[in-house]
């Protein structure tokens, strides 16, 4: 061999580990993690007393490691579907560049990892609480619900509604009121958010077999479930004006917000296209990004 040769082949070793990194890191969904621990760490914020800083970052650090085990499980168990359709086929797993055996590991070691960190340095509440979650997701929503009924995301939606229950518990050691509140919140959110997405892609669950509300009802039917969805979450955001866990600053934003995603509803309802129910699904991921953010900065003004 000649040893000129010796750094470049280093270097292409070290692309072709850095692009395997990258691929596991993508079955973790990281933007969907991303969301899960903003609205964990809201949850931390909004929890009463002093926020203990070591406490509140172990809880983060692993809430966010057992989501990523979640959605990397959620990718493997669903690697025959997403081959099938458009938006998933090309994940790793879907289109082999993962073999399932790695990943089963991969998503084994974050998960553990997370529930031991949970445990050891945060508490036990937490550790079950995020257990429960995953066990929710992966397996109830997953493998139970998701191929069996149109009303999947409506029953599977307690697992996504968790995380600032989870961020709760794990500053306070306890569960209250307001907590479930947040909870209520984000699984009225869900349906109308994910059928935002099943609505210009229902095609391809269709070709997967996926009884997704627009494939078993049809559009107009889930336009009309959309909206009346959203109006449900537009009263249930304003709640924590009333239960006094907020004050005026978050009551506007809350109804601001609210106003503009029952327009995005209404028009779906009215003028549907692929194109106003992509709009839609951009947009209610905003809304709740912006809706918790302003919940937070009411109670710090």
């Amino acid at each position: 061999m000649d040893f000129t040769d010796q750094p470049r082949i280093r270097l292409v070793r070290a692309a072709s580990a850095a692009h395997r990194l990258r691929e596991f890191i993508s079955i973790t969904k990281p933007r969907v993690v991303a969301l899960i621990l903003f609205t964990a760490v809201i949850g931390m914020l909004l929890a009463p007393g002093t926020t203990p800083l070591a406490q509140a970052v172990f809880g983060a650090v692993g809430i966010a490691l057992v989501a990523a085990a979640a959605a990397a499980t959620n990718c493997l168990l669903e690697a025959k579907r997403d081959a099938v359709m458009a938006r998933t086929r090309g994940r790793p797993l879907a289109s082999g560049r993962l073999r399932t055996t790695e990943a089963a590991a991969f998503a084994a070691g974050l998960g553990l990892a997370g529930l031991a960190l949970l445990h050891a340095l945060v508490n036990p509440l937490t550790m079950w609480l995020t257990l429960a979650t995953f066990a929710g997701y992966a397996i109830v929503y997953t493998l139970l619900l998701k191929p069996r009924t149109p009303h999947n995301i409506v029953l599977g939606g307690a697992a996504g509604a968790m995380p600032p229950v989870l961020g709760w518990a794990a500053v306070t050691g306890d569960v209250c009121a307001d907590a479930l509140l947040l909870f209520l919140i984000i699984f009225v959110w869900t349906p109308p958010h994910f059928w935002s997405l099943a609505l210009y892609r229902r095609n391809d669950y269709a070709k997967a077999g996926v009884p997704m509300l627009p494939v078993t009802h049809g559009v107009r039917h889930t336009c009309r479930q959309v909206l009346l969805y959203t109006l449900g979450l537009v009263a249930a955001s304003v709640l924590p004006f009333f239960t006094h866990m907020s004050g005026v600053v978050y009551l506007v934003s809350a109804l601001s917000l609210g106003a503009i995603f029952i327009a995005y509803a209404t028009a779906l309802r009215r003028r549907y296209s692929d194109k106003l129910a992509r709009a839609t699904f951009r947009y209610s991921i905003v809304y709740l990004a912006l809706l918790f953010a302003t919940l937070l900065l009411d109670r710090y003004l």
